[in-house]
C-alpha cells in the first residue's frame, strides 16, 4: 500500500486528545516519528471536561430503541437529558435521520458486538502506556453504583447488561438495594431507592492523564505543535502534505485525522461520507462534605460523577449543537437539579471549572477508525462517549495498521468508508 517504499518513519497526527495522543504513542513504540497537531492546548477538546471513566461493561452504541423516548422531550425542553434545539441545519436533519434508522434491537446487538474486542483490550491498553511510561494513575473502582429513585427504574439497565453480556462482554454486575447502596455510599440521600453495582470498572483525572501521555510523547521524541489549526491535507503519491491556517506546511509519509466532532473538515475529501455530530455534554467541579469512595452514575438523568482531586467533577446531558456554540447556563442548571436529590454533603451551588465539549457522535454509534480511500490518510475518531475509554485500544490498533497499511480483523466493524 505504500508502493514498495515500506511503513512509514514519519507520521503526523492531528489532534491531541486521548485518541490522537494514544495514536502517536503506540507509533512511536513501533519506531515511528511522530508530529501531532492540535488546533488549541493538549486535552482542550473533549478529553477535557468528561467524567474519565473506564467502563468496558458499560461501552455501547448510543442508537437504540429506548433513546427515542426522549425525542419529544429533546425537542422540547433545554432541561431534558438529551436536548435537541430546533435549528435548519441539513447535516444535523441527515444525521438524526440515520441515527433514528439504527435504533433498532438487531442493529445496537451488531453494533455492541463490534464493540466487544475493543472493549476486552481496553483496560491492557492502559496498562501498556503505564508500562512504558505515562505516569498519571488509572483508580480502581472498588464500588460503582448506578443509583435509581425506585426499584423499577433499574430494570432498563439491567436489560442493558444482560444484552451487553450476551454480546459477549464480561460484566460483573448485581442488583443492590437503597438500603444497602447507602451503607456502602453515605453521600447518597433517602431518594436512592435502588442501586446495580458494577465491578472491575477504573476511572482517571482526564486533563491529568492526557497530559501525562503528551509529556510521554514528548519525551520520546515526539513533536507537538500547539495553536496548529490543520486546514488541509494534499496527498500525493509517496507523502501527505499538511497545510495550517498559518500558512505552515509540511510533508509526512502519513497522516491519521483524529479531531474529534470536526472529524469530517479533513476527511470528507477522501471517501468519508459518515456524519460525525457534537454531541455536546457538560460538566463542572464541586466540593463534597462526604467525597464518594467512587463514581456513581444516576442514569434515568444521565449523569456521572466522580471524585478527583479532592472534588467531585459532575458532567452529564446530550445536546445536538455546532461545537463551537456558547455554554448553555440552562443544562448546568438542569444537571444540578437532576442530582440534587440524591447527593448529601455536596455542594452544588460552589461550582468551578463549568464547561462544556463536544463529543464526536456517529449516526450508527461506532467510531470511525482506519484507512481511508487515500492509502496516507488514515481516521481516528467518533467514539461518542467513550473516546477516553477506548482511547488507547484505538490508537493501538490504528499504529498497526498505518504500519502495515491495512486494518486488523477488529476494526472491520469501524471501517471509515462504511
Amino acid at each position: 500500500m505504500y508502493q514498495g517504499r515500506g511503513s512509514p518513519g514519519e507520521v503526523a497526527v492531528i489532534g491531541a486528545g486521548m485518541v490522537g495522543l494514544s495514536t502517536a504513542w503506540f507509533l512511536q513504540e513501533a519506531g515511528v516519528q511522530v508530529t501531532v497537531y492540535e488546533r488549541h492546548q493538549v486535552g482542550a477538546g473533549a478529553s477535557w471536561g468528561n467524567a474519565g471513566w473506564l467502563t468496558p461493561a458499560l461501552t455501547a452504541p448510543l442508537p437504540e430503541p429506548t433513546v427515542l423516548r426522549y425525542g419529544l422531550r429533546a425537542v422540547l425542553s433545554p432541561r431534558s437529558p438529551v436536548y435537541l434545539p430546533l435549528r435548519a441545519d441539513r447535516d444535523l436533519l441527515r444525521f438524526l435521520a440515520s441515527f433514528v434508522r439504527h435504533s433498532t434491537a438487531q442493529r445496537w446487538k451488531r453494533g455492541m458486538a463490534a464493540y466487544v474486542p475493543l472493549n476486552e483490550r481496553a483496560l491492557e491498553a492502559f496498562d501498556v502506556l503505564a508500562a512504558g511510561g505515562v505516569t498519571a494513575p488509572t483508580t480502581k473502582a472498588a464500588a460503582f453504583l448506578a443509583c435509581f429513585a425506585r426499584e423499577r427504574d433499574a430494570r432498563g439497565l439491567l436489560a442493558e447488561l444482560e444484552q451487553i453480556a450476551a454480546a459477549g462482554q464480561d460484566v460483573d454486575y448485581r442488583r443492590v438495594s437503597g438500603r444497602r447502596a447507602r451503607v456502602m455510599e453515605p453521600a447518597l440521600t433517602g431518594q436512592v431507592g435502588a442501586a446495580v453495582e458494577i465491578r472491575g470498572q477504573r476511572y482517571l483525572h482526564p486533563p491529568e492523564f492526557v497530559r501525562s501521555l503528551a509529556g510521554a510523547v514528548r519525551a520520546r521524541g515526539g513533536r507537538i505543535v500547539e495553536d496548529a489549526e490543520v486546514t488541509d491535507l494534499r496527498h500525493g503519491s509517496d507523502e501527505v502534505g499538511v497545510v495550517c491556517r498559518s500558512g505552515e506546511q509540511a510533508r509526512h509519509d502519513a497522516v491519521v485525522v483524529a479531531t474529534g466532532a470536526v472529524l469530517g473538515a479533513l476527511t470528507a475529501s477522501f471517501g468519508v461520507r459518515q456524519p460525525v455530530q457534537a454531541g455536546r455534554g457538560y460538566s463542572f467541579s464541586v466540593p463534597a462534605a462526604r467525597m464518594p469512595a467512587g463514581p456513581l452514575y444516576f442514569p434515568r438523568q444521565r449523569v456521572a460523577c466522580t471524585p478527583l482531586n479532592g472534588r467531585l467533577r459532575v458532567a452529564g446531558m446530550m445536546e445536538f449543537r455546532r461545537p463551537g456554540e456558547a455554554l448553555d447556563p440552562r443544562r448546568i442548571a438542569a444537571v444540578v437539579e437532576a442530582v440534587r436529590p440524591f447527593l448529601a454533603g455536596v455542594d452544588l451551588d460552589d461550582r468551578r471549572d463549568e464547561w462544556v465539549g463536544s463529543r464526536p457522535c456517529t449516526a450508527d454509534g461506532l467510531p470511525l477508525i482506519g484507512p481511508t480511500a487515500a492509502p496516507r490518510v488514515f481516521v481516528a475518531g467518533g467514539h461518542g462517549m467513550w473516546g477516553i475509554a477506548l482511547g488507547p485500544v484505538t490508537g493501538q490498533l490504528l499504529a498497526q495498521t498505518v504500519l502495515k497499511g491495512e486494518a486488523p480483523p477488529e476494526l472491520a466493524p469501524f471501517d471509515p468508508l462504511r
